[in-house]
């Protein structure tokens, strides 16, 4: 397996390399038992961006310093040109009327307004870009989240529970009650993974943006994953207590 760092600071926190091996685990017991499958795709698919998501954390936290030292060269040079307005202003000589003094003040503060919004854009930039590359790997878990539950909305529990007589546009019903019970509780496990994997982006990126795309996350898995729950709830009720592994 590939070798992932445990992410490390005071407090309780999530280990990014126990999450790889949960998923590596998982991703074993769904192709185990539903030899190429496409939720064992899925799972490919999950350990993949997982251990990923610890290389792209590992970036994240490194500094840019070829950026960095364009941002100070570029304040360097806003600074240099403040110096040089200052120094080639025309002051009116003798004591200024009000209107000449309004008029100096009214231009120096647009400068430093402009200036001040040129700083504040460098200085931040670096922040920026790391918060934009969070949110594209976000996006990416939340479209995964979607897939999974688009691959449980066809099992439907009454299709075992029940005979019925499919139509030509109808699912294949290939799966068993048991087997039925353990597809869906893969799915929600994945969905439960992903949730975790997103969490490793909120305890490094102490940014509002990426917190809220997180929290997103993790209320979409929570909410598909209690969908699953109902039917995993309506097969225990009737599948026998049968000694299965899982």
């Amino acid at each position: 397996m590939t070798s992932v760092a445990t992410l490390e600071s005071s407090g309780l926190n999530l280990e990014a390399g126990r999450i790889v091996q949960t998923v590596e685990a998982l991703n074993n017991r769904i192709d185990e038992r539903f030899a190429g499958s496409g939720l064992g795709q899925l799972a490919q698919e999950l350990h993949l961006i997982s251990t990923h998501a610890v290389e792209r954390l590992a970036l994240a936290a490194r500094p840019i310093p070829a950026l960095r030292a364009a941002i100070a060269a570029c304040i360097i040079a806003l600074a240099v040109l403040l110096i040089e307005i200052v120094l080639r202003a025309d002051f009116p000589a003798g004591r200024p009327d009000i209107y000449s003094l309004v008029d100096v003040v009214e231009a120096s503060s647009n400068i430093l307004f402009f200036i001040g919004l040129m700083v504040l854009f460098l200085v931040t930039l670096e922040s920026r870009i790391k918060r934009r590359r969070a949110l594209h790997f976000l996006r990416e878990l939340r479209a995964l989240a979607h897939i999974i539950d688009m691959h449980q909305l066809t099992k439907d529990p009454d299709s075992v529970l029940r005979a019925h007589t499919g139509t030509a546009s109808s699912p294949e019903r290939e799966l068993t009650q048991p087997e039925l019970a353990r597809y869906l509780d893969y799915c929600s496990e994945m969905l439960s993974l992903v949730s975790k994997v997103a969490a490793l982006y909120a305890q490094n990126f102490d940014d509002p943006v990426v917190l809220a795309a997180v929290d997103e996350v993790e209320g979409l898995t929570t909410g598909l994953s209690s969908k699953i729950w109902q039917k995993i709830i309506i097969l225990d009720r009737t599948i026998p207590p049968v000694a299965e592994a899982s």
